[in-house]
């Protein structure tokens, strides 16, 4: 069976982890998924664990590592993501680190980027992977 391969940006995973409302029940149900092969980056790790391990949230940091753990790809070339990641921003006026999470997907050859982004955000408007809000 293929599974989807996944690149979840990092508010997917802080909503996961802080919630019990429909968002973050969306969001564990996709980290679940055994339907999904996930993908990702140094991009996301930097944007979640160094604030949950300096805030010493242990609980929190043990369930970004779990999830990092279990990534099967990671975004390697950086310094062609980022040139990469440029290019999108400029196309499509995507915030820093939006760009670079999309350029990371694409690197990877992600099927699909899920987001906390809501559908009006200018990351939707990148037509080279399937971007999905769980808002």
């Amino acid at each position: 069976m293929n599974r989807k391969k996944t690149y979840i940006d990092s508010g997917v995973l802080i909503t996961a982890f802080r919630g019990i409302h429909s968002t973050s029940i969306r969001a564990n149900s996709i980290l679940n998924d055994v339907n999904r092969e996930f993908v990702s980056s140094q991009f996301v790790k930097l944007e979640v664990l160094p604030k949950a391990i300096y805030n010493q949230q242990k609980d929190e940091t043990e369930f970004y590592e779990t999830f990092f753990s279990a990534i099967s790809y990671w975004a390697t070339d950086s310094e062609q993501i980022t040139q990469d990641a440029y290019q999108l921003a400029c196309i499509y006026g995507l915030a820093a680190i939006d760009a670079l999470h999309v350029a990371a997907a694409l690197w990877l050859k992600a099927d699909e980027l899920i987001t906390t982004e809501k559908s009006t955000k200018p990351m939707h408007r990148v037509t080279a992977i399937q971007i999905i809000s769980i808002y």
